[in-house]
């Protein structure tokens, strides 16, 4: 893929939908050192505990969700981003539907 066909503005709002009663993921790019992926949660919704061996960054673009890092419970919402530091467990919950960007970033 040429520098021009990857170079475009991306509307991440609009890229992703909602659907009832589930969580979307669409990956927006994927490399060795990492990946960008979109995801859409449906109140409560989520992520059960786990963990990954990159820091990841999560970029809430709408919406609320409680993200739990080892242990401690953290409430974004609009515009809050928060990292996930590599092997620490973690989970996401919908608080009321929220979109993220994740952002993975292999150490």
């Amino acid at each position: 893929m040429s520098a021009a066909e990857k170079s475009q503005i991306l509307n991440l709002y609009n890229m992703i939908a909602y659907q009832e009663g589930a969580v979307v993921s669409r990956q927006i790019t994927k490399a060795e050192a990492g990946n960008v992926t979109l995801f859409a949660f449906d109140t409560d919704q989520g992520l059960s505990e786990h963990t990954a061996p990159f820091d990841a960054l999560v970029h809430i673009l709408d919406g609320e969700a409680q993200v739990t890092i080892s242990g401690t419970q953290f409430n974004l919402k609009t515009c809050d981003a928060i990292i996930m530091p590599a092997n620490e467990p973690h989970a996401l919950k919908a608080v009321q539907r929220f979109k993220m960007l994740l952002t993975m970033i292999r150490v």
